[in-house]
């Protein structure tokens, strides 16, 4: 079995397709044989060291995040899963391992792949549906009613925010550059604004929650456009905003952190029709270092990159 690895933090030279030898699971972990790997941005920002806090100093180290496929074996404990199962999920942050052949992570990691979506569509859904449902859900309660606002509204995380805040019952606005504003308007948002010709500030209308999902939007103005009551979600976390977060009620720094209700959930959203990414590109694992590359320079896709295993 072949995965994109590297044998030490740095830039996108040091990817390399290699052969390893995939673990056996240990309790409550599931080994998958992957069919499509999804590319995400903290792909090589905990390739870049990023994280090195969290992922350590042992090399070589695995690249990728989400992936759909079918699960091979499971480990002591595991009831949720049983060999064959089609599943979707995300790996563990620290090991990743997702664009390869074959990937073990945590039992609450993964959720049954639903018989309608299909293993391209489900493989999108981690880390963006995950990060999206921790700040709407888990941070923001957000109810049926409420007004949301969510910048980079057709990112993946910024989809995912605004299917997800529609299926609760809110009212969505967002921004976007002015190419993606067709794309914006197919979604049924409320109200999109073009992010480089808009003044958020002088829009009048003030929101229960701000979303900040192209990182691009300071504290002080996400701030600026709430509601009394309402909370900004940061996805840029940082100890100076977990710091300030303490102080500020209203500032909710987000952190992606999978569970098994949640993948449950985006499972029940995808089923229902109620959550879809778009693919916009599907390279084979020998030609994903050429696209992750392209990525991480700035290439925009207008969605999803997905790798197929061969």
């Amino acid at each position: 079995m072949k995965r994109i690895q590297y044998e030490k933090y740095g830039g996108p030279e040091l990817m390399r397709l290699e052969n390893f030898e995939l673990t056996t699971p240990g309790k409550g972990e599931v080994a998958v044989k992957v069919k499509f790997a999804a590319i995400n941005p903290i792909d090589w920002k905990v390739r870049n060291g990023y994280l090195k806090m969290i992922t350590g100093k042992v090399f070589p180290r695995a690249m990728g995040s989400d992936f759909s496929g079918t699960a091979i074996s499971v480990g002591p404990g595991v009831t949720r899963f049983k060999p064959g199962d089609a599943v979707f999920g995300l790996a563990r942050i620290k090991e990743s391992g997702a664009l390869g052949h074959a990937v073990v992570t945590n039992e609450t990691f993964l959720a049954h792949k639903p018989d309608n979506v299909s293993f391209e569509d489900a493989a999108c859904l981690g880390t963006p549906g995950v990060t999206a449902w921790n700040g709407l859900v888990d941070k923001a309660k957000l109810a049926t009613g409420k007004r949301v606002f969510v910048n980079g509204c057709t990112g993946a995380v910024g989809e995912a925010a605004v299917q997800i805040a529609q299926m609760l019952g809110a009212t969505v606005s967002g921004s976007c550059s002015a190419r993606a504003m067709e794309r914006a308007r197919s979604l049924g948002l409320q109200a999109v604004y073009d992010y480089r010709t808009t003044d958020l500030s002088k829009i009048g209308e003030r929101f229960d929650v701000v979303y900040d999902t192209a990182a691009t939007m300071q504290t002080a103005q996400g701030l600026s456009l709430l509601s009394k009551d309402g909370v900004f979600l940061d996805i840029v976390p940082t100890l100076g905003k977990f710091i300030r977060s303490i102080f500020n009620r209203q500032l909710k720094p987000i952190v992606c952190t999978p569970r098994a209700d949640i993948l449950d959930g985006l499972a029940r959203a995808a089923k229902e029709g109620k959550l879809q990414l778009p693919v916009a590109e599907i390279v084979p694992l020998s030609e994903a270092i050429q696209l992750i590359t392209a990525l991480e320079a700035g290439c925009k896709l207008g969605g999803k990159g997905l790798v197929v295993m061969d």
